[in-house]
């Protein structure tokens, strides 16, 4: 099987072999006024730098987005009057456009407009994933602990996107990009940024993913977490991902509505497949009240949960989290529940053996950078004996009542995530339930809901509020944790999967 951590750097290097093409092209390279061109001045007068930026922004977005059409001419002094730009910065415009082949200087200071390129874009985009992945990886050790400038243009993200502001949001986005890209003190990279234009190829197509930007905007926060954990490899994966992302949705806009409208059947069709692989409501363990919740942050998600009917009375209990959202994990959700249920449902496995054998499935059947965190038990409920292997899960806390009093017991993790190494070891642990427990099995979707303020909530809000819910049915904990999450977020759009698994050891219980 090939190497996993062979794969990116693949697809790098593939990458710059493309750059190489690019760079190579006719016309890639700075270009002077033509012969005869006169420089004259703007009617309007002088414009500040943030006049000139933001009708620079306009003025790519509208030219890529279609406003003029191929084979029209403009004139530059009308051009600057329109978008709040002086002679300098229009024409300086206008020659980066000539250098990535959109339009043509003429020497009487007008322009032709020719149709943007889109393998030329998605060539470049390719070099630009690549270019990110490594920044980040590099720039990890520089920004650990040192993100404060990222999460501001994050922030200033979001109020655009709040304020219908498309052309600031893009400045933000570029400013966010290009300090990752200083941060990484790789003069190499920063030269191909500039070559390929990618803060200029960023404006130009903004107006296509308009209706995507609230996603895209949400994207960077897991990234800036990662980098303030100086998590190189995770920042670089993340960074590849967004830019990836970024990219099919460019494409995505530049379909036919016809094939949107069967994209959207297909969806809607695979979140009514992806409910077929929970169990139902209606499903009830001897002994145990449960109650379950799922909510994935787009159509459908990575985040699993599952009842088994055992041999012996007995009944296995799984919840898990795949890395990554949106069809990829659900696929690597719906690989990890077809193997844990095959190796469950045969004769009996010690449950060390059994997560071994689920971790070398999943491992074999998920590409590079895919992993789950699992907890799987199996319960008896004569005994009421849990047994389980924790596989680098958020852990389950188990409340009990006692003299009036909340103790918690945390089933904590004594592994690593299934599908990182076809050679992980696991190991099962036991634990006694009494009557009246509680067991709160969730996903990391619910306790890193952030606030405004980029703070999560976290395990310890979490652990505050069940502190004074002993008393209450699995229904009543999973409203009040909702509600205290959707209060916690104040309206900010959901960036992860969410689940919850809210079970209670019955009393007057005859098995």
């Amino acid at each position: 099987m090939e190497n996993k951590n062979t794969i990116s750097g693949t697809k790098t290097g593939k990458a710059f072999q493309t750059l190489g093409r690019l760079s190579r092209r006719p016309g890639a390279s700075t270009m002077a006024l033509p012969n005869g061109g006169e420089r004259k001045t703007v009617p309007s007068g002088a414009r500040t730098a943030p006049q000139n930026g933001l009708g620079r922004t306009r003025l790519a977005r509208e030219l890529f987005g279609g406003r003029y059409r191929p084979g029209q001419s403009l004139q530059l002094d009308k051009i600057a009057a329109e978008y709040g730009m002086d002679d300098d910065s229009v024409l300086k415009a206008f020659d980066e456009f000539q250098t990535l082949g959109w339009v043509t200087l003429t020497g009487n200071l007008s322009v032709t407009i020719h149709s943007p390129n889109p393998k030329e874009m998605k060539e470049a985009y390719e070099v630009r994933a690549a270019l990110e992945e490594i920044a980040g990886r590099t720039a990890a050790a520089f920004l650990k602990s040192n993100t404060a400038d990222l999460l501001n243009e994050v922030g200033a993200m979001r109020a655009a996107v709040h304020d219908g502001n498309l052309d600031a949001c893009v400045e933000h986005d570029i400013n966010f990009h290009q300090g990752i890209l200083k941060a990484s003190q790789n003069d190499v990279l920063v030269r191909v940024w500039d070559t390929l234009a990618f803060d200029l190829r960023i404006r130009a197509v903004i107006g296509k993913i308009s209706s995507e930007m609230r996603e895209v905007v949400e994207s960077h926060q897991p990234i800036v977490e990662a980098l303030h954990k100086g998590r190189g490899r995770e920042a670089g994966l993340l960074l590849r991902n967004h830019v990836e992302t970024f990219s099919e949705y460019i494409k995505k806009s530049e379909s036919d509505s016809s094939f949107h409208k069967a994209l959207r059947r297909d969806l809607e069709g695979a979140k009514d497949v992806q409910q077929a692989f929970f169990p139902p409501q209606s499903l009830s363990i001897p002994c145990l009240s449960c109650e379950t919740f799922y909510k994935p942050a787009h159509d459908i998600g990575g985040d699993y949960y599952d009842f088994l009917s055992l041999q012996g009375g007995r009944w296995g209990i799984a919840i898990g989290d795949v890395s990554g959202k949106g069809i990829g994990a659900a696929l690597i959700m719906a690989s990890l529940q077809a193997s844990l249920r095959s190796q469950a449902l045969h004769p009996h496995l010690d449950l060390t053996t059994l997560i071994g054998d689920v971790n070398r499935l999943v491992h074999e059947s998920s590409p590079t950078h895919f992993f789950a965190s699992l907890f799987y038990a199996e319960y008896e409920p004569a005994t009421r004996v849990l047994k389980y292997v924790n596989a680098g899960h958020n852990p389950p806390i188990v409340l009990r009542a006692h003299d009036g009093q909340s103790a918690m017991f945390h089933l904590k993790p004594s592994g690593m995530p299934v599908g990182i190494s076809a050679d992980s070891r696991f190991t099962t642990t036991t634990f006694q339930l009494e009557i009246g427990d509680i067991v709160v099995a969730y996903t990391d979707g619910i306790t890193e809901v952030e606030n405004r303020n980029a703070e999560p909530w976290g395990q310890r809000g979490l652990e505050n509020l069940l502190r004074s819910c002993s008393r209450q049915t699995p229904q009543q904990i999973v409203k009040r944790i909702l509600d205290e999450v959707s209060t916690f977020a104040d309206r900010l759009p959901q960036r992860d999967d969410m689940t919850l698994v809210v079970m209670q050891v019955q009393d007057d219980c005859h098995v």
